[in-house]
């Protein structure tokens, strides 16, 4: 009996179109274009897009005040850098995508969402995490007052929170709470406690430490 695989003439065999459908898939997979030829041609053409080089690039990162040095590849983002190479684990990976701002950091003392910048665009700037608001023993007043006011829950934004809160003081946006909710906007809280951190936002605005 003849093997149903193995057909003759100018038809590919079926172990021949799987073979190439599961390389056109691992191409597809890796961001390339599976190309439309069959055979040995296609196995290279895929080994090649697998394999290609990423390009790297050593930065300089003031973390904390603490000078930080770190070859990375250039797609990589200044959250994940912090997290998976220097450690800082205070910003948190929540949506990846700029939306929820569990991963605020100050850069320059400007407020970001660090899941959103690339950390070779950050090379020799000074960036502040909630690790290094405290002074020693001493909290800052924006985390005095979450806890004061029981401004967080689960805790999972809290860092990102507090983060944006100290630059929306340092802004001059914390004259009301209206004005509090706007500019904290995109800080979202899973757990529903905005009252609670529009609270603890004006009593640090005011100086108040309850």
């Amino acid at each position: 009996m003849s093997d149903p695989d193995d057909l003759s003439g100018d038809e590919h065999s079926r172990r021949s179109v799987l073979k190439a459908g599961a390389v056109g898939a691992a191409v597809a997979t890796a961001g390339g274009v599976a190309p439309l030829a069959f055979g040995s041609s296609t196995a290279a053409g895929a080994e090649g897009a697998l394999s290609s080089p990423v390009p790297t690039a050593e930065v300089t990162l003031r973390v904390n005040g603490r000078e930080r040095r770190v070859t990375v590849e250039s797609r990589v983002t200044l959250l994940d850098t912090l997290r998976e190479r220097l450690g800082v684990t205070g910003p948190k990976k929540g949506c990846d995508r700029g939306e929820c701002g569990a991963c605020t950091v100050l850069v320059e003392g400007r407020r970001i969402k660090s899941c959103m910048t690339l950390a070779v665009m950050e090379d020799g700037r000074e960036i502040t995490t909630v690790e290094g608001l405290a002074r020693g023993d001493e909290l800052h007043p924006v985390q005095a007052a979450f806890i004061q006011r029981d401004a967080f829950q689960c805790g999972f934004c809290t860092s990102g929170q507090i983060m944006s809160a100290v630059a929306c003081i340092e802004e001059g946006h914390a004259g009301s709470d209206a004005e509090i909710r706007e500019w904290m906007s995109g800080n979202l809280c899973r757990c529903g406690c905005y009252p609670n951190i529009v609270e603890a936002v004006r009593d640090a605005a005011k100086g108040n430490k309850r």
